[in-house]
C-alpha cells in the first residue's frame, strides 16, 4: 500500500485563553491517500477550521505530529494549498497578478510564473480574465481564482476550509462538480470542511465525521459511489444511506 500524502498523528491543540487552555483537538488521527478526496463535517464550532490550520502549519500542535508525503511539518508547507472561505485575493492586483502572487514568493522567473499561472488559469476554466480586477469577478470566478492560485505551485494536497459556503446553490453545485473534474483530470489530493452532509457525500470518497469539541473522529463513511458523480444521483438509495450514516455519525453525540 502506498504511503499517504498526508498522515495526521494523534494531534492536540488548545487556545490559550486568558492563561487557561481550551482544548480544541483531543488525539486526532487520520490519513488521506495519494488522489483521495476526503470530506470533514461536524457541529458549528467543533475546531474544523482549527484542524485544517494545523494541518497547513499555521498553527504548531500541542502534541502529535502531521507529516506531509512521510515528512514531518513544521510550519507552512509548499506541498500544501490552502483554499480559505473567503478568496482572499488582493483587490490591486489583477487576476494573473493574483494567481502568480506565490510564485513570485518563490521566485520563479517572470516568465515562467506567468506560463505557470495560464496553465493553472486554464485548468479552472479562466483562461480569458487575466486582466481583470477581483472587484470585476462574480463570486464563483473568485474562488476559482483562490483554487488557481492554490494550483499554480503544484501543492501534493489541497484544503478547503468551506470555499463554496456563500455561493448560492447552483454556482456552489456547478462549483463542487468542476472540482470533481480536477481531481479527474489532475489525480489532486484534497481534504475539504463543508457544513452540507450532502455536499460532502457528493465530493468525498471518504467522509470523516468530528465530534463537539474538543474535535476527535466520532465516524468514518467510505462513499462508494465510483468516481464520476452528478447531482442527480442525490436521489438514489445509495445516496440517501450514506448521508444518513454521516447524520447519524453527527447526532451520536
Amino acid at each position: 500500500m502506498s504511503e499517504p500524502v498526508l498522515d495526521v498523528r494523534d494531534v492536540s491543540f488548545s487556545y490559550d485563553q486568558g492563561g487557561r487552555p481550551t482544548p480544541a483537538l483531543r488525539h486526532l488521527s487520520f490519513s488521506v491517500e495519494r488522489g483521495e478526496i476526503a470530506g470533514v463535517v461536524g457541529p458549528s464550532g467543533c475546531g474544523k477550521t482549527t484542524m485544517l490550520k494545523v494541518i497547513a502549519g499555521l498553527m504548531a500542535p500541542d502534541s502529535g505530529e502531521v507529516l506531509v508525503n512521510g515528512r514531518a511539518s513544521e510550519g507552512v508547507q509548499p506541498e500544501v494549498g490552502y483554499i480559505f472561505q473567503d478568496p482572499r485575493l488582493l483587490p490591486w492586483r489583477t487576476v494573473m497578478e493574483n494567481v502568480m502572487l506565490p510564485l513570485e514568493v518563490q521566485r520563479l522567473s517572470k516568465p515562467q510564473a506567468r506560463l505557470t499561472a495560464t496553465r493553472a488559469l486554464t485548468v479552472v476554466g479562466l483562461p480569458d480574465v487575466e486582466h481583470a480586477y477581483p472587484a470585476e469577478l462574480s463570486g464563483g470566478m473568485k474562488q476559482r481564482v483562490a483554487i488557481a492560485r492554490a494550483l499554480s505551485y503544484d501543492p501534493a494536497i489541497l484544503l478547503m476550509d468551506e470555499p463554496f459556503a456563500a455561493l448560492d446553490a447552483i454556482s456552489r453545485e456547478k462549483l463542487n462538480l468542476e472540482m470533481l473534474g480536477l481531481r479527474q483530470a489532475t489525480g489532486k489530493t484534497m481534504l475539504f470542511v463543508t457544513h452540507s452532509i450532502a455536499e460532502a457525500v457528493l465530493m468525498a470518497d471518504r467522509v470523516l465525521v468530528l465530534s463537539q469539541r474538543p474535535a476527535t473522529i466520532r465516524r468514518e463513511v467510505r462513499v462508494d459511489l465510483g468516481p464520476r458523480r452528478d447531482p442527480r444521483m442525490q436521489d438514489s438509495a445509495d445516496f440517501i444511506r450514506l448521508t444518513a450514516a454521516v447524520r447519524e455519525g453527527l447526532e451520536a453525540e
